[in-house]
């Protein structure tokens, strides 16, 4: 069935026409473009699109599914395969390719015959040229970077060199910093700054190191490009930049000179972007350093886990924190300073509370929150209206625009006024005075003036976007005779129904066309009476069916004369708007600054709407500097769960409290609802650093510098590559030395190792869990927040258990960040005992506990609820298999099952009862020398496997290699039970 709508769907494609000669021309064209894989090449037909090759194929696949779709231009060997597109078709395409997919260039050609150029090419980070086409019916929510990166790898690390574009805001910026080889402070940037693409120099991918930076540009979703390592450098950069930003010269060569790789990256991106080529960038972008320490750091694993960003799989737009907090009332500017603010949340403990004390008073002053929300909503996009100003590409209707918004501000100005509340001082400062001033006689008013004067306002309402006839003498001279000529038409009209004995307008009509101008015209039934006259006094033109048009010499002339006048208006009109959108482009200065007070106002005012409009209303967080405080949620619920219609949310405490509760180990069952508890936690905090209310009774929150998250990893292996190609995690030497790595001090290196060197390409599920865990282990402070789901999972129990251990104490330890761990290894909750349970060691574990999700089995009905509260203590371990037993599993299943998990419990000082005896459990304890010789053994094992040279090693050998290895090893276990029990 869908093949045949498919194929009825071709009927409406718009048909190639083209002739033998046209064809032949084009052919000849098409074979003289270069190969380009990324580039989707569509050639302007007027009235449609065409695109060919393989481009022809992808378009007809993707979106018409089907080659059906398909057509031949030429034939034989030189035949092209080709499909048409409609202008809306194209609209649609291009949306897809620039702003979903973000893996395709586009490029638009016109001309004919054998003669095409390219007038339009655009990337995921350079939408610019197909702005009016991607969001002609719908308001820009994002603003894309494109950023370009010069990495230096050395022995102790790598200097990653960064520089970026913001065309929507026009701005260029650089960045400098040290990173590790998982680039957690890149993908940090990338996800900061909000890259859809990014420039690497071209040999960067073929080395070892780079591919953990492609690896980084693939998390957070960025189209790579790369570019000839000669074009990265700094010459001539300060001179470029001289005209390109407004005002002096000398911060921009101060920041330059600062910089060792920055400059070079920035000098490709500017020679990429074409940004220098376009005289009207010329004094209109502003030059910034981007500081990583400015703001919280979010990696792409926290931005999926707390699901900050919208997805086109959201089943309503409640499912993202943007969807949900997005009640900006603006055309577009709030929804892209909101995104910004969402990925950029605040360190700053003064600049979070000015936040919070506006939406304090937007919240207890309702009627101004309405008041600024209904002035607000006729705002239009002043930022994209402001560009197209400065980019000449502005109509007399974009003026018409920025002068609708212009005078609402007055309005705006005193509905501010009207606030005295506790921080009308605040509001005065960061909105009244501001606006006050850029809205002046100086400034705004100015503006407000010159459209009133020039624009014919009256028009506005027939659609008519016209200069006012009054605004120029010249103008007004054409008007006026303009308006003669029309009243002696007019009395000719009158004149000439009178000779002819008819009703003028009734029966003899005046009309005007594009083909014969001016002409008089009567129905076929009056021509008798008259075709005497008509023969004898005037012109016939035309008879037709709907009557006869006819005209004299004195009619023509003045018709002639009529159209003269008009199109020296239409000229005249053309220059005039010329004069007054150049005009209107020197206050760009004063909307850019307009724009971004607009958009904070409008972010704030959507924050209080949502803090009030929930069932149970937000509340204002307390907030402390990172190194003092705690963090106590009382009563908080996930705000995109509770928003949903089916819910009705159970809201719970969390209290991480210094020394006492500053890691939280959490059990439970699943479904039980720990992953919403620990995820709620982390949308709170960020939720409070952005400087919105939060859904709590009552936050405290202590400023974090970084949310880390692993939640729930996805598989996304690839066939044919990494270790599932080479049988090497099926419980062979890699998997097994991971055991051994977590009970060993240094052993925590080998993750990164593994993560760092290994040459995969495709990464399962528990690869992924690798990859995000060492991320955490490198980049998290004391000051940052851990989640963690469900570490482990993806591998054996023993290795899962022991890595899960091992990164606790790592974190309790050494990082000492506020952690909250939920976890199916009911065993690990024996850390947050006195000791670590082994007598080797007498450091105790400090701020460790442990909380569990509670469920209830009622006895009678014999059914399971959850009671998705989170309750001090660890979970009933035998919780599964009293679940198996109510679900009335065959009670010899119940009891093995019971007989087994006693069997395998080595952790817990708790007893297991199978059937009315108690079984002490077993635990194996080893002599301190002996650990101490297996755990160098071990060492000696890893520290050989990371020095394998695997890049310059085929599979076979990398297998013989590893198997000896691990022979080796085997025959040293046998004088060691510590290093046997592992093997």
């Amino acid at each position: 069935m869908d093949d045949d709508l498919h194929f009825q769907d071709q009927s409406k494609l718009p048909e190639l026409k083209l002739d033998a000669k046209q064809a032949q021309g084009f052919l000849s064209f098409f074979k003289t473009l270069s190969q380009d894989s990324r580039a989707v090449r569509f050639f302007d037909r007027r009235d449609y699109f065409t695109a060919h090759g393989e481009n022809a194929t992808f378009v007809a696949k993707t979106y018409y599914h089907t080659t059906t779709a398909l057509r031949q231009l030429g034939s034989g060997s030189d035949g092209l395969s080709s499909v048409t597109v409609s202008k809306s078709m194209f609209e649609t395409i291009a949306r897809d390719l620039l702003l979903e997919r973000t893996d395709h260039t586009i490029e638009l050609y016109e001309g004919s015959g054998s003669n095409w150029r390219l007038v339009k090419s655009g990337s995921p980070g350079n939408l610019g040229n197909f702005e009016d086409i991607l969001f002609a019916n719908n308001e820009m929510q994002d603003s894309p970077a494109t950023v370009a990166l010069l990495p230096n790898f050395k022995e102790n690390g790598c200097t990653v060199g960064l520089g970026y574009v913001d065309l929507t805001k026009r701005v260029v910026g650089l960045a400098e910093f040290l990173d590790d080889s998982q680039f957690t402070n890149v993908e940090s940037a990338l996800v900061g700054l909000g890259c859809k693409e990014c420039l690497l120099p071209v040999d960067i991918g073929k080395s070892t190191e780079g591919r953990g930076l492609h690896d980084a540009l693939s998390r957070c979703g960025v189209m790579v490009t790369e570019r000839k390592k000669s074009e990265f450098k700094a010459r001539d950069l300060v001179p470029d930049l001289g005209r390109l930003v407004k005002g002096s010269i000398e911060p921009v060569r101060d920041l330059v000179s600062g910089l060792e790789f920055a400059p070079s990256a920035l000098g490709a991106l500017l020679s990429y972007s074409e940004l220098l080529s376009d005289e009207s960038n010329y004094g209109n972008f502003t030059v910034k350093p981007y500081n990583l320490d400015s703001f919280m750091r979010l990696d792409s694993a926290a931005m999926r886990a707390l699901n900050i960003m919208e997805s086109k799989n959201d089943a309503n737009k409640n499912f993202s924190l943007f969807g949900l907090m997005n009640r900006t009332c603006t055309a577009g500017m709030g929804k892209r300073l909101l995104h910004m603010w969402l990925k950029q949340p605040l360190l700053d403990v003064d600049e979070i509370n000015a936040r919070l004390d506006m939406v304090q008073a937007f919240v207890e002053d309702i009627e101004l929150r309405q008041d600024l929300r209904q002035h607000l909503k006729r705002i239009s996009d002043i930022e994209r209206l402001t560009r197209n100003l400065q980019k000449k590409r502005a109509g007399l209707h974009h003026v018409v625009k920025l002068y609708q918004s212009s005078i609402r501000l007055p309005y705006i100005k005193s509905a501010l006024g009207k606030y005295d509340g506790q921080f009308s001082a605040l509001i005065k400062e960061r909105f009244l005075e501001p606006i006050g001033i850029w809205s002046n006689d100086d400034h705004l008013n100015k503006f407000v003036a010159l459209v009133e004067t020039s624009v014919d306002l009256d028009q506005l309402e027939n659609g008519e976007y016209m200069i006012s006839s009054s605004y120029d003498s010249r103008l007004l001279e054409l008007k006026e005779e303009q308006e003669s000529l029309e009243r002696q038409i007019d009395s000719l009209h009158k004149k000439t129904a009178d000779d002819l004995d008819l009703l003028a307008d009734k029966v003899l009509k005046l009309e005007k066309g594009t083909q014969f101008g001016h002409v008089f015209r009567i129905t076929k039934k009056e021509e008798p009476k008259v075709r005497k006259k008509l023969t004898t006094q005037f012109i016939v033109l035309e008879t037709r069916k709907d009557g006869v048009k006819f005209t004299n010499t004195k009619l023509k002339k003045f018709g002639d004369e009529y159209q003269r006048i008009v199109e020296e208006y239409k000229n005249c009109q053309k220059e005039l708007v010329q004069r007054v959108v150049q005009t209107a482009a020197t206050f760009s200065e004063v909307f850019e600054s307009l724009a971004t007070l607009l958009a904070e106002l409008d972010v704030l005012l959507g924050f209080a709407d949502l803090a009030t409009s929930c069932p149970t209303p937000y509340t204002r967080p307390d907030i402390t500097p990172s190194d003092v405080g705690d963090i106590i949620l009382e009563g908080s619920r996930h705000p995109c769960v509770e928003a949903q219609d089916w819910v009705n949310f159970i809201p719970n405490d969390c209290k991480l409290v210094r020394g006492q509760s500053w890691f939280q180990i959490i059990t439970g069952p699943n479904m039980g609802g720990k992953s919403t508890f620990i995820r709620q936690v982390g949308v709170n905090i960020l939720m409070a650093q952005v400087g919105s209310f939060v859904p709590c009774d009552k936050a405290n929150v202590s400023v974090r510098d970084c949310i880390f998250a692993r939640v729930g990893a996805g598989d996304c292996q690839l066939e044919g590559s990494g270790f599932h190609d080479v049988g090497f995690c099926d419980g062979s030497a890699v998997d097994r030395s991971l055991m051994i790595m977590v009970e060993v001090e240094e052993g925590l290196m080998m993750v990164d190792w593994w993560v760092g060197r290994w040459w995969l390409r495709g990464v399962s599920t528990f690869m992924q869990e690798m990859l995000e865990t060492a991320s955490i282990l490198k980049g998290a402070t004391d000051k940052s927040l851990i989640i963690i789901d469900e570490l482990g999972r993806g591998t054996s129990t023993y290795d899962g258990f022991g890595l899960a251990w091992a990164i606790c104490e790592h974190i309790v330890d050494v990082i000492k960040a506020p952690t909250l761990f939920a976890t199916h290894f009911h065993e690990l909750t024996a850390l947050a005992h006195d000791n670590r349970g082994s007598e080797a060691s007498n450091k105790k574990i400090v701020g460790v506990t442990n909380y569990h999700v509670s469920a209830h089995i009622d006895s009678s009905s014999r059914k399971l609820t959850m009671l998705y509260k989170v309750e001090p203590g660890a979970c009933d371990q035998s919780f599964g298999i009293h679940v198996a037993e109510f679900a009335n599993f065959p009670e010899a299943v119940v009891t093995l099952a019971r007989e087994k998990a006693a069997e395998l419990e080595d952790f817990s000082p708790a007893t297991i009862n199978a059937d009315d005896s108690s079984k002490e459990k077993r635990k194996m304890e080893f002599d301190p020398d002996v650990v101490s010789e297996g755990a160098a053994k071990a060492h000696r094992f890893l520290k050989e496997f990371a020095e394998l040279p695997l890049e310059q090693m085929d599979v076979k050998q990398a297998l013989q290699h590893v198997n000896k290895m691990k022979s080796d090893l085997e025959k040293d276990a046998e004088s060691c039970n510590w290093l046997k029990q592992f093997l």
